[in-house]
């Protein structure tokens, strides 16, 4: 299963790279790859959960919580913390190990849906660790519940190598103008309509 998922991970990093590297200046269409390769991000997280839940016995299940859609372990957290940590933490480490396998196999870099990839893991990452600490749902509250590590210890594992991969990108001038991309008129930020 371990095998199955690194040849995955190497193989979404080379398609990710596959693209010709955009030139941020005057790519068409920027917004929109971008935008798909952070939703592939958000996919590939909610994935990491469904088959850590499988890989444990689990089944995993789909509802709402507050119009959240959300996935739900099937594991007895009372019983298994250990399984229940493993499935809370499976989303953040898949994310992170994608961004790190991007940032670390060499292939021509700086696509439009690769950015969207590693802004859609360190979002993913920096939501978690501020807005998305607590909750009902919270994958950094259920890890904390399970008595493996504290919420702050949560924060300090995740959160550094989110800045050390932030660190990375900012170094790299493949990902130059990495939020933003510079226009005949100035610097463009967020979405258009002219895709």
């Amino acid at each position: 299963m371990f095998k199955r998922a690194i040849i995955a991970l190497s193989l979404t990093a080379s398609v990710a790279g596959a693209q010709s590297a955009d030139t941020v200046a005057s790519s068409h269409g920027y917004w929109v790859r971008f935008g798909t390769g952070a939703a592939t991000s958000i996919l590939i997280h909610e994935a990491g959960h469904i088959v850590a839940a499988i890989s444990t016995g689990a089944r995993p299940t789909f509802g709402f919580d507050k119009a959240r859609p959300t996935v739900y372990s099937g594991i007895n957290s009372q019983r298994y913390p250990r399984r229940q940590f493993w499935f809370s933490s499976a989303g953040l480490n898949i994310q992170s190990l994608l961004d790190e396998a991007i940032l670390d196999i060499p292939h021509n870099r700086g696509s439009a849906f690769e950015r969207g990839v590693l802004g859609g893991g360190i979002g993913t990452t920096v939501f978690y660790l501020t807005l998305g600490r607590t909750g009902s749902v919270s994958d950094v509250d259920f890890m904390s519940h399970t008595g493996i590590m504290t919420k702050t210890q949560v924060t300090l594992l995740y959160g550094s190598v989110a800045l050390l991969h932030s660190w990375r990108i900012a170094h790299d001038p493949a990902y130059d103008n990495f939020f933003a991309r510079p226009s005949a008129h100035g610097l463009d930020v967020g979405v258009s309509r002219s895709f």
